[in-house]
């Protein structure tokens, strides 16, 4: 009797749910693309009542043709990301870059790890360059039609170039550190590089803000005594301390603005955005500072962490398991490499096979951060002018140009942040105050 005909192998059915997943991950994505861009064309011409005697209507509009710009180009990006998971996968582009690789180097011990090293940064640098074009014209093209854009080709290029820098003296020994570990520290290396990565995360947030950040952006303290001695105050207030404020500055590259918190314990420290700074009032200045206080006081810096930590172990775990079968490999359109060595092939098709399950659960993590923002608010009422943040949200917005009309099922999959509606909503003052912005 004849086997049966229609009886998947393990690689197929890796090949069938991989080409599944990815198809639903598209669908969904450009479903709910189209599903924003028509909800906020629709709503262009007329602002939101709660808003109408506070934002213009051509701000609104602006807003409106910004966030739709932006949402088209991810679209376009979505179709060319699709093609190049496919190209590197079951095209079998992976599959000839790691074979030509193969065959620059010699099967030693030694040398296969010079090959996976050479893998990484082969796929590294032509992933860049397939994703270059659309990098510089969301910088050059959409940020700059709307009045975003300050970077210079010029500076584009010295931070492409400090970036490589970067990449070589700190990525390159990393990659190769967690390779070796991968190779040498047997059936729990998965645990081992979950460590690695982990204490790397750690030291990355000591030593970022002191040592890295500045080689891209120049912090000053804050020199506006008035405006120091306020924020010093909220903070002892507040029971928090911090290495200094500073003020960044960000209006090289963008006039959107920010303020945020970054490293921990001892370096610790508050950066205000020049933009920021030139935009709000002190008393403003104060609400935002709040906001972000509030998200440690609740503990939401650390929670987002154990979670990062906790949901990535799982991921390595996971990795460690389908790393030693051959059908992963196999059904994503690579041969894997008979005499071993195949820890950087599995680190590759992972990253490319795991943000498809992120289209689906993303909506959990959004809720989770939109739940944050609103008791990050609820902290900054209690110690500040509630009438202050709120004009403060409304500045923000206009001057970033966020639309005040998303579409709400949008919203649920992707906003980390409530749309103003919602979060002026929750505030005492719960209409926006007789401030112009």
């Amino acid at each position: 009797m004849q086997d049966n005909a229609f009886e998947f192998s393990p690689s197929l059915w890796m090949t069938t749910v991989f080409a599944l997943a990815l198809v639903a991950s598209v669908a969904l994505k450009f479903w709910l693309a189209t599903r924003q861009i028509r909800h906020v064309a629709q709503h262009r011409n007329a602002v939101p009542a709660v808003f109408a005697s506070h934002i213009a209507l051509q701000d609104h509009q602006k807003a409106a043709d910004y966030t739709i710009a932006q949402a088209r180009l991810g679209l376009l990006e979505l179709a060319w990301g699709t093609v190049v998971i496919l190209g590197w996968t079951l095209l079998g582009g992976l599959h000839a870059l790691n074979q030509a690789l193969l065959g620059w180097f010699d099967t030693n011990l030694d040398s296969s790890l010079v090959q996976s090293l050479a893998l990484l940064v082969s796929f590294s640098v032509i992933g860049s360059l397939l994703d270059l074009p659309f990098s510089l014209y969301r910088t050059f093209v959409v940020e700059q039609r709307f009045g975003f854009n300050r970077v210079t080709p010029r500076l584009w290029l010295a931070d492409a170039l400090k970036g490589l820098l970067f990449s070589a003296l700190i990525g390159l020994p990393l990659a190769a550190l967690a390779l070796w570990v991968m190779a040498a520290t047997g059936p729990l290396w998965w645990l081992w590089t979950w460590g690695l990565w982990t204490g790397f995360s750690l030291l990355m947030m000591l030593v970022y803000p002191t040592w890295i950040a500045p080689l891209f952006n120049q912090f000053k303290p804050l020199d506006d005594a008035a405006l120091k001695d306020r924020v010093s105050a909220l903070m002892a207030r507040c029971g928090f301390a911090s290495k200094g404020f500073y003020v960044m500055d960000g209006s090289k590259r963008s006039a959107h603005a920010n303020a945020y918190f970054t490293g921990f314990g001892a370096s610790k420290r508050v950066v205000f955005y020049d933009t920021l700074l030139a935009q709000l009032s002190p008393a403003e200045v104060d609400a935002v500072l709040a906001h972000e206080l509030g998200h440690f006081s609740h503990g939401h810096i650390r929670k987002r962490m154990a979670s990062m930590f906790a949901l990535s172990l799982g991921a390595f775990a996971l990795l460690g398991w389908l790393s030693q079968q051959a059908w992963f490999f196999t059904g994503l359109g690579v041969g894997p490499n008979m005499t071993g060595g195949n820890e950087a092939l599995s680190l590759l098709l992972f990253m490319m096979v795991l943000p498809l399950a992120g289209s689906f659960t993303g909506p959990l993590f959004a809720q989770l951060s939109r739940k944050h923002e609103f008791e990050a608010d609820a902290f900054a009422v209690a110690h500040t002018d509630g009438a202050a943040l709120s004009s403060a949200l409304l500045k923000l917005y206009k001057d970033n140009a966020s639309t005040l009309t998303p579409d709400p099922v949008y919203v649920k999959f992707y906003y980390s942040h409530p749309p103003a509606f919602e979060r002026l909503a929750k505030m005492p003052t719960s209409a926006p105050v007789a401030t112009t912005v």
